[in-house]
């Protein structure tokens, strides 16, 4: 599967982003996605995960009740809506894909990942 990450940007402290990974091939909704993301000078770090229909999500302390996943399992594409954001959600985010049940990994497919800058 091949997974194309968009939505990034630069916004204020406070306001609200979605991004979007559009994945390619028939066999989309056999796959858990993750979110993850990497900050300068920093590792990369799970965001939110999502089962391969939908049912079960999994957040990190630092996102959860702001940040929230789902999928379209028609379209071939998962979401990330992210709200109330912070200076320190400012990173590179990337989408993944995996065959396993365990959300936070390891995943086997990584998009190209998507800029998000949030300003104070």
């Amino acid at each position: 599967v091949q997974l194309q990450a968009s939505g990034g940007g630069l916004v204020q402290a406070g306001g609200s982003l979605r991004l979007s990974c559009a994945a390619s091939g028939r066999t989309f909704s056999r796959y858990a996605m993750g979110w993850f993301r990497q900050a300068p000078g920093k590792e990369r770090e799970f965001v939110a995960a999502i089962t391969w229909s939908g049912s079960n999500t999994y957040y990190s302390d630092s996102v959860k009740g702001r940040f929230t996943i789902s999928r379209d399992n028609a379209k071939n594409t998962v979401y990330l809506q992210m709200n109330s954001l912070k200076p320190e959600d400012t990173a590179v985010y990337y989408c993944a894909a995996q065959l396993g049940a365990y959300l936070l990994g390891p995943y086997d497919y990584w998009g190209q990942g998507t800029l998000v800058t949030v300003s104070s």
